[in-house]
């Protein structure tokens, strides 16, 4: 999956939450989540499933190809 598929889904999951609220919690900064989302850096997988955990996905529907977060 691309770097800008993988973008929209994490802005999507995130939803009402603060990109600081979200950075917080799961322990990096704001400014690396918000390259996440733009599709500039895709995150280590330790961050990868910290994402997952916090917005209650699975993993694949997040970061893998053929999977969708509706």
């Amino acid at each position: 999956m691309d770097k800008k598929e993988i973008a929209r889904r994490l802005v999507e999951a995130r939803g009402q939450r603060s990109q600081q609220e979200v950075a917080d919690a799961i322990g990096i900064s704001r400014s690396a989540l918000a390259m996440y989302e733009l599709g500039l850096r895709i995150p280590r997988d330790e961050i990868k499933m910290k994402l997952a955990q916090l917005y209650e996905i699975p993993i694949q529907d997040l970061f893998y190809s053929g999977a969708c977060h509706e």
